[in-house]
């Protein structure tokens, strides 16, 4: 299933570096599956959404509530804007993550925390929990700030990346397992290990606000 996906979100892409990326990602990543199985069928925004590939992940499988992508990077934000066109209910717009939204409904942050300072990941988390309805969830993948090997490697890996221009982020800056479970007050709270096949310290957090009246897959 996930490689047949993989391959039908890749083959949108006119890129062929995105295809072979989006390939790559989706086959070797768990994080795809984890978020589809852990969204409520209700509104998403996918914070630092890069080229939409989650997005089309989930409508690929069959989710179709409405998707807003943001991210700070105009050139993955077109070719988001490009793909979409297929599909209906999603938008890509450029933007900032500490820029406070009008938006209620469900939070994805992939690898997006570890780009800003303790302070501004407090505000970004704060302003999730803030827009989160009775029922929705927040779910986060990072790598945490722990000082084993895996957070070492993906240290090294996050800097590469952002040498060769693929990521453009002014700083690396980790955050801890306390930081972000320390915003969700009052949710029911989830955390795993999602090493996946990678040597990266990633791990998934899912911070569900409790309601009756909504249910996950």
């Amino acid at each position: 299933m996930k490689s047949e996906v993989g391959e039908r979100v890749a083959r949108l892409y006119e890129s062929r570096f995105l295809r072979g990326y989006v390939r790559g990602k989706i086959g070797g990543d768990p994080v795809y599956d984890a978020v589809f199985h852990a969204l409520p069928d209700a509104p998403v925004l996918d914070l630092g959404c890069g080229a939409g590939v989650l997005s089309f992940y989930l409508r690929e499988r069959g989710f179709r509530a409405p998707i807003i992508g943001v991210d700070h990077d105009g050139k993955k934000i077109a070719a988001a804007q490009a793909v979409a066109r297929r599909y209906e209910g999603l938008e890509f717009r450029i933007g900032d993550a500490r820029t406070p939204l009008d938006f209620r409904g469900s939070t994805v942050m992939l690898d997006l925390l570890h780009y800003f300072r303790d302070d501004e990941q407090r505000e970004i988390l704060h302003d999730a929990v803030e827009r989160t309805p009775p029922g929705g969830v927040v779910i986060i993948r990072d790598a945490l700030r722990d000082g084993t090997l895996r957070y070492r490697m993906t240290y090294a890996q996050e800097s590469f990346s952002r040498l060769i221009g693929w990521l453009k982020a002014a700083r690396l800056h980790f955050p801890t397992r306390e930081l972000i479970a320390g915003s969700f007050e009052g949710f029911d709270q989830t955390v795993t290990p999602l090493w996946g096949r990678t040597p990266f310290n990633n791990y998934l957090f899912v911070m569900s606000r409790p309601s009756s009246g909504m249910t996950s897959r």
